[in-house]
């Protein structure tokens, strides 16, 4: 899964935040945006009833070398030489044990039968502190969760993240695929 850019532009002086000014190549958000809930896990994806979960092959910033990318590794994107961000998708594996949450979650999909090619965000009690609280451990498809928003602006955007107990929202295209993000963090808020 391709990173994708938050809504507002980065503060040139905290890039952990964003200012009051829409980035340009996501304009499109105010006409043709789908908003959805954006879910604080991991990203996944099923491809012909295979899991994989995401690997980033960062560049280390001390060395700029880049982390050694594992064979049948699926490139989401070019690596991205300001970011140092290079992900990937690499296939879960049942007999490693950093995958059982992947393959606990994976099972309950398939017995659902709600197994779907596409990106999911793996969510549970042993994924990064468990912040949605839920008990097990859970697929949930990429833009699925259409949030009811009546409004996009900064200001409505950031009082929506302040009394939503949610990580963000990510705004989809209604046709192309674009994609693009607003977070509680983008403001400063905590969860």
């Amino acid at each position: 899964m391709k990173k994708i850019s938050t809504l507002f532009k980065k503060d040139p002086n905290d890039l952990g935040r964003v200012i009051n000014e829409v980035n340009p190549e996501n304009e499109w958000v105010f006409t043709d945006g789908i908003p959805t809930r954006k879910f604080d896990g991991t990203s996944c994806m099923i491809k012909d009833l295979e899991l994989y979960r995401r690997y980033d092959a960062k560049r280390n910033r001390k060395t700029g070398k880049w982390k050694q990318i594992p064979i049948g590794a699926i490139p989401c994107q070019e690596p991205d030489e300001i970011t140092g961000h290079h992900p990937h998708w690499i296939k879960c594996d049942v007999s490693n044990g950093g995958d059982k949450y992947h393959f606990e979650a994976f099972t309950k999909l398939i017995l659902s039968d709600m197994a779907d090619d596409g990106t999911y965000e793996l969510i549970g009690e042993k994924i990064q502190g468990n912040p949605e609280n839920i008990i097990g451990h859970e697929l949930f498809k990429h833009g699925v969760l259409v949030l009811d928003i009546i409004g996009f602006s900064f200001g409505f955007l950031k009082d929506y993240l302040t009394v939503h107990d949610m990580e963000g929202i990510v705004f989809h295209h209604k046709e192309d695929g674009r994609m693009c993000k607003i977070r509680k963090s983008d403001f400063g808020i905590k969860r």
